[in-house]
């Protein structure tokens, strides 16, 4: 191996015994890549993608034939009713942000029945304080914690009998928590439970760093609408920003309203020249999250025979792209960041430091050489500064680069010891 990576022998001969070992892991992995492959591949014949949709628009975007087959792509990836998939949500956050200020009105009520949700949801939600808060709208919140890994069936059951709840939201990722992310077969179970007891209920799905971990999606279990990045799974590392909104047509076109301007909604918004991109990355996609998750199971693998406590285990179910590093250590956090920093394409040469980002509460050390930025399928690591002191990795477009870069994070810590 070339000596710029500083990687020792001894490294080396520890990654080839671990990939001998998951080599029956990975074979699933390439199963479910190529099962969404074929998925994609047939929603791209089925719509007659042409070179004339990598066209796009400026100004209001009217008439933006490449956005509608995009959005008639995606929408039949996830066998939706309606898809808005558009460069103008700026994140995950955002995405989420729009399809919540979408559904609910003054005086409903929201439910988290995952716990707390994603830092970066709390001023959007008004568990932090924000004048421009759902809270500040009249909006009411409410949380259940799950119980061992699990939806708190018990509880959900009293609060949705005892009052009416508009939405229930569910996050698949487990964002900065120490939980398990939820499978599919969970999200199945409690959807039928919630629907049997009020089906009117909207249950709605953050699925950022779940799409195509595994062959069905959420819409396919009975979820009513479902939200994601591009700089995530979808995205392919092509797409340089957006999101999507999918599910039920009567949902997704409040969102676009909510998104654009009532009374135009899915008919505006231009693409501004990237619908090539977007295409490309979901066409890629399947194989770059294959790439992902066996970055995943090769680090929770090798950091497992370093000694290092690790979720999910190598060998367990995947639900999402990201790989939790228990390291009890401040130091080692940080340096297992740098050494991820060291070994990306783009600002090799940078040094993560931890900082107050915004619409976190914690110092937060990211390491992140993307060609995007900010994109999670991307190899990269992040992680607050707050005991256990836990790296959360995510990402890689290949996997022998997101191998690489794992081997060179751990010869950062084993060199600063």
């Amino acid at each position: 191996m070339d000596n710029t990576l500083k990687i020792s022998d001894n490294l080396i001969a520890l990654a080839r015994s671990t990939e001998e070992k998951i080599k029956p892991i990975l074979n699933k992995i390439n199963d479910i890549e190529e099962f969404n492959s074929m998925k994609v591949l047939s929603a791209f014949i089925n719509n007659k993608i042409s070179t004339e949709h990598f066209n796009g628009s400026t100004g209001y975007g009217y008439g933006d034939i490449g956005r509608e087959a995009i959005e008639n792509v995606y929408k039949d990836i996830f066998k939706a009713e309606k898809a808005l998939v558009r460069s103008q949500f700026i994140s995950g956050t955002h995405a989420l942000t729009v399809a919540l200020f979408a559904l609910l009105r003054p005086n409903d009520t929201l439910l988290s029945i995952t716990g707390t949700p994603y830092d970066t949801l709390h001023e959007v939600i008004g568990i932090k304080d924000n004048p421009s808060s759902l809270k500040s709208y009249g909006i009411n919140y409410e949380e259940i914690d799950l119980i061992n890994n699990d939806f708190d069936y018990e509880k959900i059951k009293e609060v949705i009998t005892s009052q009416k709840i508009k939405v229930i939201e569910i996050q698949r990722s487990k964002g900065y928590s120490t939980r398990k992310s939820i499978s599919i077969d969970k999200v199945k179970e409690v959807i039928k439970f919630i629907k049997n007891i009020d089906n009117e209920i909207i249950i709605m799905i953050d699925n950022c760093y779940c799409e195509f971990v595994t062959k069905i999606e959420p819409i396919e279990v009975g979820a009513d609408i479902v939200v994601g990045s591009l700089i995530k799974n979808l995205g392919g590392g092509i797409a340089p920003n957006g999101g999507y909104i999918v599910g039920k047509e009567t949902l997704v076109n409040l969102a676009a309203e909510r998104l654009t301007v009532p009374g135009e909604g899915i008919e505006v918004g231009p693409t501004l020249g990237i619908n090539k991109q977007i295409l490309q990355g979901i066409f890629l996609a399947p194989s770059v999250v294959a790439s992902a998750l066996k970055t995943a199971v090769f680090t929770s693998k090798i950091l497992e025979e370093k000694g290092y406590k690790v979720e999910p285990k190598y060998n367990e179910e995947r639900v999402d792209i990201v790989q939790n590093i228990i390291f009890e250590d401040e130091n080692k956090l940080i340096k297992y960041c740098e050494g991820i920093q060291n070994a990306s394409p783009i600002d090799s040469f940078a040094t993560p430091y931890p900082w107050d980002m915004p619409g976190y509460d914690d110092k937060v050390i990211m390491a992140a050489g993307c060609f995007t930025s900010g994109s999670s399928i991307e190899l990269s690591c992040d992680g607050p500064l707050r005991y256990p002191y836990i790296a959360y990795q995510q990402g890689a477009l290949t996997y022998q680069y997101g191998k690489i870069g794992v081997l060179k994070a751990l010869s950062n810590i084993e060199n600063n010891n």
